[in-house]
């Protein structure tokens, strides 16, 4: 008897605290919700560089690694190939696409943490963009690290601002 207690008593621990994960996911999405539509994928031409395919890491605050955005599903970890187009980067991402236009990039670089993953010394390819007045990091680890270099500049050159 006391083995079958102690039992249901991990699990329900278990079920409260997958509860409060679901509580704390909804309530960051409602404190977040301020923040705008993403801008829709415009009619795209041919990429102007190699795509990179790899793993979208999240969205956070820019310069805050840990405050991640989980509105409009960019809260979500998931595959993505990724494009750079003359208008634009194309995150291509499993939950959906990511567009962010040439106009709102502020600027690419590489870094070791985003979104509460560390992934190491230059692990992550982070977008810097605008959402409206908001200014955001999207982050990827691609498959192919040593293409970043590349993608940097051929990003930067197609970018708005850098800091």
């Amino acid at each position: 008897m006391l083995r079958l207690l102690l039992s249901l008593a991990v699990v329900a621990f278990f079920v409260l605290c997958a509860a409060g994960m679901r509580l704390g996911w909804r309530n960051r999405q409602r404190r977040q919700s301020y923040l705008p539509a993403l801008p829709t994928v415009p009619d795209l031409g041919t990429p102007a560089l190699a795509e990179l395919t790899g793993v979208y890491v999240g969205t956070t605050t820019a310069g805050d690694w840990q405050d991640r955005i989980v509105v409009h599903g960019l809260g979500n970890r998931a595959a993505t190939t990724v494009r750079l187009f003359d208008n634009g980067v194309l995150l291509d991402n499993a939950g959906g696409p990511l567009w962010i236009p040439s106009d709102d990039l502020v600027d690419v670089r590489t870094d070791r943490a985003l979104a509460g993953k560390a992934m190491g010394v230059d692990g992550l390819l982070v977008f810097r963009w605008r959402l409206g007045e908001h200014v955001l990091d999207s982050g990827v680890r691609g498959d192919d690290r040593d293409s970043y270099d590349e993608w940097i500049t051929a990003t930067r050159a197609r970018g708005g601002e850098q800091p």
